[in-house]
């Protein structure tokens, strides 16, 4: 950190620019050859072995940069790790280390003055979910391999050590320089930042990663047991499920979830309730726990920690979260299979700029089953009533309805496209008479009420009829007008992600408050970034556009996350999270500006 200390100390006092710290420079001599040395930049700093790269965030943020951190794994005592279990220990590794930049703040705090004139370090604090992030991961990084001499010199070793590149962690922050006060900005960079990473390591608790990736290992058997059996989910028994207000973590003196005795099961070791393929049926009175089990069943999609209380919450990855979506666009979708016929158009092939509450509904389950979800979870509170059901009376009253309701479609859907249904409903019996499965919460426990379900059905002589079998399939084409990053007529690009839930790219705003299982906010940014990706190197007039998702999602995995990030866009934040395939689906079917066309 000496190179660095000099560059900061031969500044300006007033200096808004840093321009030395991130260019980096160094004159390298090599003893082995009598010649002048050679011109270098690298603005990545080593105390000792652990370099500290420091890279501009944006043009609006010279006082901010970003810096990553890497630490050789053996420092840290990981000598191998699993592929599969590296997010997972990325994931711990960001946790522990933000006790330290907790104590770095607390030292700097004063609440009398704005950080940039206090100084700050961000980490990223992620929630209960464990993702892939481009804020702690492994990669490999090339060691250190000269000594320091003077100024901005340094000299080669010609030791006859061999030294390759080393895997490390990597973790990458945020530092707010102090204004104006280079000698507390030193303080900060070349002193307790890197002793904080000091104490990381030499605290560094092994036992706990390997509890931790024990988990990690336990949730990942758990997820391949349930593609091979007959259930969509899996819920632990003395899982804590409900979350204390106005936070994600699990409420105090909650009851501990319990399965069914019937619904009981052992998977891997672990005994809980398995939710079986098919039609599902979750019900209960008011402030009962039935949304409340719904979505941790939503949240299983992800892994998650120790004290959670989802941990062992675990369901099929592709699953989605259905709502009604008033106002959203669609493009040229088949939503035939619940809308018969319309005033404005053939529902087999539909397109509005203001969809409906049911036919933005009938859009974003056709839209769901088309990108491969095997598991659809819909509580009526957010639902469309006149798309969810139509009692016996009504059907009898109103002959000419288009609508053919979801009760009528659900059995269908599982037995002709193998998509299963959990579903909450409070306030309608119609899906009693279509359930495989009715579950009833009451106390916040939970009880098999099938049978009971059944009986009420059979006395009542509610027997279902359901219409023909549907057609599917979309078969839908993405040409590449309009499917741009630079506004009409403009040679700039333009990405914002808002926080209001819009995604501004080119000539698009992008309604995303309907994507429920997007979890984080760094996940909106990714989305921004990989939709500018996909427009950007597309060369294509008709855009295969599966086939162009699964190459940029194979890339991230081989070069990590932050090939999408761009420093150009200013309103972006600089941490990403890797969201699922599903919602970056849905966001493009979200764009109002794309050609979408129907093949013929």
């Amino acid at each position: 950190m000496k190179r660095l200390k000099n560059k900061l100390l031969a500044m300006e006092t007033s200096t808004t620019t840093y321009k030395e710290m991130y260019e980096g420079y160094m004159l390298v001599y090599d003893p082995a050859y009598d010649m002048d040395p050679v011109d270098e930049y690298n603005p990545t700093y080593y105390n000792e072995r652990i370099g500290f790269q420091i890279t501009g965030t944006h043009k609006l943020a010279q006082d901010k940069p970003t810096v990553t951190i890497s630490i050789p794994c053996d420092m840290l005592g990981i000598d191998t790790m699993e592929a599969d279990m590296k997010t997972a220990a990325a994931d711990f590794c960001l946790r522990a280390f933000g006790k330290y930049i907790e104590e770095l703040n607390e030292e700097l705090y004063n609440r009398s003055r704005p950080d940039n004139e206090n100084g700050k370090y961000y980490l990223c604090r992620p929630g209960g979910e464990v993702l892939k992030r481009n804020t702690a991961y492994f990669a490999l990084c090339p060691q250190k391999d000269y000594r320091y001499w003077h100024g901005s010199d340094v000299v080669l070793l010609k030791d006859g050590v061999s030294r390759p590149p080393l895997m490390c962690l990597c973790i990458r922050m945020q530092v707010q320089l102090p204004k104006k006060k280079l000698r507390k900005t030193v303080q900060m960079l070349c002193r307790d930042l890197p002793d904080a990473v000091d104490r990381f390591i030499m605290n560094f608790d092994g036992g706990a990663l390997e509890k931790s990736l024990s988990l990690a290992r336990k949730q990942s058997d758990i997820r391949k047991s349930l593609k091979e059996s007959e259930y969509c989910a899996f819920v632990a028994n003395g899982s804590i499920l409900p979350r204390a207000k106005g936070t994600d973590l699990p409420m105090l003196d909650a009851v501990p979830f319990k399965s069914t005795p019937d619904d009981e099961i052992e998977i891997c070791g672990v005994r809980g309730m398995g939710i079986k393929k098919g039609v599902t049926v979750i019900t209960g009175g008011g402030y009962s726990g039935k949304s409340t089990l719904l979505d941790a069943i939503s949240a299983g999609i992800y892994d998650h920690v120790f004290g959670d209380g989802r941990e062992l919450c675990i369901t099929d990855e592709s699953a989605i979260t259905i709502s009604a979506e008033d106002g959203r666009s669609v493009k040229h979708v088949n939503i035939s299979p619940f809308i018969k016929w319309l005033p404005s158009g053939d529902t087999a092939d539909f397109s509005t700029d203001h969809a409906s509450g049911s036919t933005s509904q009938a859009a974003n389950i056709m839209e769901a089953i088309d990108v491969g979800a095997k598991l659809l979870l819909i509580d009526e509170d957010r639902s469309a009533t006149n798309f969810m059901i139509r009692d016996g009376m009504m059907k009898e009253l109103i002959e000419k309805e288009p609508i053919t309701p979801f009760t009528d479609r659900v059995n269908e859907i599982y037995l002709a496209r193998g998509v299963s249904t959990i579903l909450v409903i409070g306030g309608s019996g119609e899906y009693l008479s279509v359930a495989d499965r009715v579950y009833m919460m009451e106390d916040y426990l939970i009880h098999d009420v099938t049978a009971r379900a059944k009986d009420i059905c059979a006395l009542r002589g509610s027997a279902p009829q359901f219409p023909d079998g549907a057609d599917w399939t979309q078969g839908r084409t993405l040409y590449a007008e309009g499917f741009s990053s630079y506004p009409e007529g403009s040679g700039t690009e333009k990405l914002e992600v808002s926080d209001m839930g819009f995604i501004l790219i080119g000539d698009e705003r992008i309604d995303v408050r309907g994507l429920h299982d997007v979890i984080s906010a760094r996940q909106l940014d990714t989305l921004g970034f990989m939709l500018r990706y996909l427009e950007l190197s597309n060369k294509d007039n008709v855009v295969d556009i599966r086939k162009k998702i699964d190459d940029m999602y194979e890339k991230t995995e081989k070069e990590g996350i932050d090939i999408l990030y761009s420093a150009f866009f200013t309103t972006c934040e600089r941490f990403l999270d890797l969201p699922r395939k599903q919602e970056l689906f849905a966001l493009i079917n979200r764009m109002r500006k794309i050609k979408f066309l129907k093949e013929a």
